[in-house]
């Protein structure tokens, strides 16, 4: 049986009830929460409406608004040009796959350099995964960069098959306003 998410209310004046602890808190609260791995759930106090994904893409416009954004401006105009296009849902699936097997990769790097230098100092491990970040961070971003880029040619690849295939399957229909003539000759 899994656990119940906690339970974080959000009133008409903006601002965010926490259940669990019974006071209010900031969307800062909330990231700390996402970052702690809590299991939680944000609804509308007076309709019931779930509105996490809405507080968690406020989050991430804060994040890309301050700071280094994740998210290249090229980037960001090509995922909006996937919204209501056929492929929208393929593209999604497709970057929670690459993005788990990114973090499961962070993981395994994590667990090597634990084995590496030990377990018990996790506060050392840390110290040096940020210096490692802090130095690497140009060449992560640009590493990133080219992955996104050539992740958005394979699904720009994908649908160009797609669209082929489908051609290839019509082939033989005629459709209202076609240019071409029965055989025959005569229309």
């Amino acid at each position: 049986m899994s656990e119940q998410p906690r339970l974080i209310k959000k009133y008409p004046n903006r601002r965010l009830y926490d259940t669990k602890t019974s006071a209010y808190i900031t969307l800062t609260d909330v990231k700390d929460l996402v970052l702690a791995f809590e299991n939680f759930k944000v609804v509308d106090a007076k309709t019931g409406e779930d509105l996490t994904r809405s507080i968690l893409l406020q989050i991430i416009l804060e994040e890309e608004t301050g700071g280094v954004p994740l998210f290249s401006t090229e980037l960001l105009a090509q995922m909006i040009r996937f919204y209501g296009h056929a492929m929208q849902g393929m593209l999604g699936k497709y970057l929670e796959n690459n993005i788990k097997a990114f973090v499961d990769f962070q993981g395994k790097m994590q667990e090597q350099s634990r084995s590496l230098y030990g377990g018990e100092n996790s506060q050392m491990q840390n110290d040096m995964w940020t210096q490692f970040l802090n130095f690497q961070g140009p060449a992560m971003q640009q590493m990133m960069a080219a992955y996104m880029d050539q992740s958005k040619k394979m699904v720009q690849q994908m649908q160009e098959q797609l669209q082929s295939q489908t051609r290839n399957m019509f082939t033989g229909f005629q459709y209202p306003g076609d240019a071409k003539k029965p055989e025959g000759g005569q229309k």
